[in-house]
């Protein structure tokens, strides 16, 4: 493939296929995020026929992903976290720790080592921010006090994976010498007071410049100019927070996202940048699908099972359990487990960061991919099962009123 049209190529593969592939499972009343995926396993080096540009691909993913954590922190809404806090903190927080131990447990019976086992859980342990958002929508349940609390649940979610991307780096490097708890621990809190100075500038002198900047721009009455200074906003804070602070691309975005969420034109910012911000997104999605080889589910069918479980059963039982312990409704609890039984995008950055700083096999990702797929596939099925037996519990309920 000569190597000027392999940006081209990519990008006609990725969007074609996707767009197929995305509209046949919306057909087949499955997420769009599937068949984004799918997209990317079709022109993958493990299926046959057009191969897309396997080092091109990542470049493009992490363009997705800052997007992807951009909007990410444009839509975070302290306030609706804090309305939901008493369930959604030490709900995400519990069934975090119990994904990552029944990952844990599988992981060593696969002979995995405690390292990778325990990232194995971790990658397992937070949902899919769109898959969970479209299926509240489709239910109309996004605005409801179920939908605040799955939504809050996910939030917390999702920042503790950020803050796992950042100090994943720095525990791989640590343990990869001679282990020297001082060492460690000097080089986390560094890290952490950089992140801190960063996000405290971000959010005293960026919280003043970044809002004046966008009035500014928004004075020139030019549409494109506008959604140009939103993504020179993301991508260059993001680069800042990378280059000068040692923080991740996906954190510098979220905290441009963050900052940018509280100030007038926020809303504006969100909009302008949705198109751009999905578009990236579906090449992060075809990108992972890239990495995937289908043969996992031939060499490793009882592996990818036993992963499954812990997404579909594991998950679904440990937020009824807490849910129910918050004393939460039967048909609530029943619709937040449902709702988080499935993994996504931050399972696949996380997995692939791993992967990159040799903590995980090629293999463990397969597998983590693998059950990604299937519980996304499932996810309406159980979301039908809980249906079922929130109707059953429904009837004596009634009847005792």
């Amino acid at each position: 493939m000569p190597h000027h049209d392999s940006l081209i190529l990519m990008l006609v593969a990725g969007f074609v296929l996707a767009f197929v592939f995305g509209m046949a499972a919306v057909r087949l009343k499955l997420s769009p995020l599937l068949g984004y995926l799918l997209a990317g396993v079709a022109v993958g080096p493990f299926t046959p026929g057009f191969v897309a540009d396997g080092e091109l691909a990542p470049q493009l993913a992490e363009i997705g992903i800052i997007l992807l954590m951009f909007g990410v922190g444009l839509h975070f809404s302290p306030q609706d976290l804090m309305r939901v806090r008493r369930i959604a903190i030490p709900g995400a927080l519990a069934q975090i720790a119990v994904a990552t131990a029944l990952g844990w447990g599988v992981g060593r019976l696969m002979g995995l080592g405690d390292a990778e086992a325990l990232l194995l859980g971790f990658s397992l342990s937070v949902a899919s921010t769109v898959v969970l958002i479209k299926a509240l929508e489709q239910r109309g349940q996004m605005k409801s006090e179920v939908g605040g609390i799955a939504t809050g649940w996910l939030i917390v979610e999702d920042l503790v994976i950020v803050v796992a991307l950042v100090l994943l780096p720095l525990v791989v490097g640590a343990s990869g010498d001679t282990f020297d708890l001082a060492s460690l621990g000097l080089s986390v809190g560094w890290t952490l007071l950089k992140v801190v100075v960063f996000i405290a500038l971000m959010l005293i002198v960026g919280g003043r410049v970044l809002p004046w900047v966008l009035t500014m721009i928004a004075h020139t009455r030019s549409r494109e100019l506008f959604t140009l200074g939103v993504l020179a906003i993301a991508l260059g804070i993001a680069w800042i927070a990378y280059f000068v602070f040692g923080a991740s691309f996906a954190l510098g975005a979220f905290v441009a996202g963050l900052v940018l969420n509280g100030s007038p034109l926020g809303h504006s910012a969100a909009e302008k940048s949705l198109p751009l911000r999905d578009a990236f997104s579906v090449l992060f999605f075809v990108s992972v699908g890239m990495l995937f080889d289908p043969m996992v589910l031939v060499r490793e069918p009882w592996a990818v099972a036993a992963v499954l479980g812990i997404i579909v059963v594991g998950k679904t039982l440990a937020a009824l359990a807490i849910t129910t312990l918050f004393k939460l409704d039967r048909t609530s609890s029943l619709t937040v487990a449902a709702s988080l039984a499935q993994i996504g995008e931050f399972s696949f950055i996380l997995a692939g960061l791993g992967v990159s700083l040799g903590v995980m096999s090629d293999g463990t990702h397969d597998l983590i991919l693998a059950a990604a797929l299937l519980s996304i596939a499932l996810n309406p099925v159980v979301f039908a099962i809980t249906d079922r037996l929130s109707a059953r519990a429904t009837p004596p309920a009634e009847a005792t009123s």
